[in-house]
């Protein structure tokens, strides 16, 4: 299902399917550079041809991520109810080794260098399905190398560049309405302003520290939900870690009153201004997970300003799932693709290569949703070709997303070999070269 690349040529056409087919499978970290895709000839010039595809100035970043939006426009479609969760995040890819790469920037201090991606993915709002990532960005020396744009964009403030994005997520006419899920990066006032006068909605884990208005009273958001506790209804279970927790969850109404603080660095300085605004009444969910004594094993403190009609548990339950961004990170990093080992020398061929894996991780996981009885069989034989254990129990499922992918790493070049094999040569090369590990029985058959 993968969409084709607009206007593109037949032979970028196919060169584009091929790479995304070639990631369809799980990095090592010392094999982590360009997988030749499975096909005829030469797997050296497969790699060339890979190298002058994520060089290639006539593939800009949009025309790549135009395809994943698609998907997403289609799986919104199929997997979403009267919203569409959009969660961001960054992630930093760490390149100290990689002295080849002259545009990275500083990421913690001057010694940690690499680029700052930040990642939008929409996700079901039914039941926490990723569907695709719809906006690439990285934080380069040179700038912000984006799927919103073919030219190399000016550096911006953390909360600037993260509007924009935002803003061009909006535009996109994904189908439903969408509300932008986001950890602590993004508790500013300014921006919660900001975002609620453009009509955006939002779903922001907040401080405990944050003052606010509650009953015309200041107080402090940990002390709000600290007297919340005694009056929070059990909401349901809900998985932690993959252990089943019970969530509870406590609602009360809030004003931002305060002035902004805005944040810039400018000649190397960082200015700080204070900036008036009107009070904005938000909606605070206080979101606990508890084991069965009741112990809180983890609390969030939750503004959003989307309507009544969105209960407070769903709000809970929607930042929950926010973690599937992480997991898509962890599947970049190191639990899949092994990014930071990648060779591109510039961020520019990085981006566009990260772009081609994000539609892969698009494959895998609509695959895993597909509710077709074939869907399920093939499943079973990637978990089987995969080699992993699948953990029994009710509601849990015979197999997970990075067995499909391994799998798929498995059968993909195991289809390309049987073009030139088939089984019965497989097996006798194998005894004859092998007797002691596959003995009579393939004698006979063979023969």
């Amino acid at each position: 299902m993968v969409p084709e690349l607009p206007e593109a040529e037949p032979r970028l056409q196919r060169r584009y399917q091929q790479l995304v087919v070639a990631h369809l499978s799980e990095s090592q970290r010392i094999a982590a550079g360009l997988h030749p895709p499975p096909m005829r000839g030469d797997s050296f010039a497969a790699v060339q041809a890979a190298w002058r595809f994520y060089s290639n100035p006539r593939i800009s970043l949009p025309r790549l991520a135009q395809p994943l939006v698609e998907c997403a426009r289609l799986g919104v479609w199929a997997a979403c109810e009267d919203w569409v969760l959009v969660v961001h995040d960054w992630s930093n890819l760490r390149f100290n080794q990689h002295a080849g790469k002259k545009d990275r920037v500083e990421l913690s201090n001057k010694n940690d260098l690499g680029y700052d991606l930040l990642t939008a993915l929409v996700v079901s709002d039914r039941d926490g399905s990723p569907l695709a990532p719809v906006d690439l960005e990285l934080k380069a020396a040179d700038g912000i190398h984006s799927t919103r744009a073919s030219a190399v964009l000016s550096p911006l403030s953390q909360l600037d560049w993260l509007t924009e994005v935002v803003r061009h997520v909006e535009g996109m006419g994904l189908g439903r309405k969408l509300v932008h899920a986001l950890d602590r990066e993004a508790d500013s006032v300014g921006l919660y302003r900001q975002w609620d006068a453009s009509g955006w909605h939002f779903l922001i884990r907040a401080d405990d520290n944050r003052i606010v208005l509650h009953n015309g009273q200041e107080t402090h958001l940990g002390q709000l939900a600290a007297t919340l506790q005694g009056k929070m209804p059990r909401a349901g279970r809900v998985k932690l870690h993959g252990q089943d927790v019970w969530h509870w969850i406590g609602e009360a109404p809030v004003v931002l009153h305060r002035r902004a603080m805005q944040h810039r660095v400018r000649d190397g300085k960082a200015q700080h201004v204070l900036i008036p605004g009107v009070p904005l009444t938000l909606r605070l969910a206080v979101s606990e997970l508890r084991d069965e004594n009741e112990q809180v094993l983890t609390r969030w403190l939750l503004l959003t300003n989307l309507p009544q009609s969105v209960t407070a548990a769903t709000v809970a339950l929607w930042y929950l799932w926010r973690w599937k961004i992480e997991s898509y990170h962890k599947l970049l990093k190191g639990a899949g693709q092994q990014v930071e080992s990648w060779q591109q020398e510039t961020a520019e061929a990085l981006a566009r290569r990260l772009t081609v894996v994000a539609m892969s991780a698009v494959v895998v996981w609509h695959l895993a949703r597909d509710p077709r009885p074939e869907a399920d069989e093939f499943r079973q034989v990637l978990v089987r070709l995969s080699g992993r254990q699948m953990k029994r129990g009710r509601n849990r499922r015979n197999f997970t997303e990075p067995a499909l992918l391994v799998g798929l790493g498995v059968l993909v070049p195991m289809l390309a070999l049987l073009e030139h094999y088939d089984l019965k040569k497989l097996r006798q090369v194998a005894q004859e070269a092998l007797p002691d590990l596959f003995p009579l029985p393939l004698r006979r058959e063979s023969g």
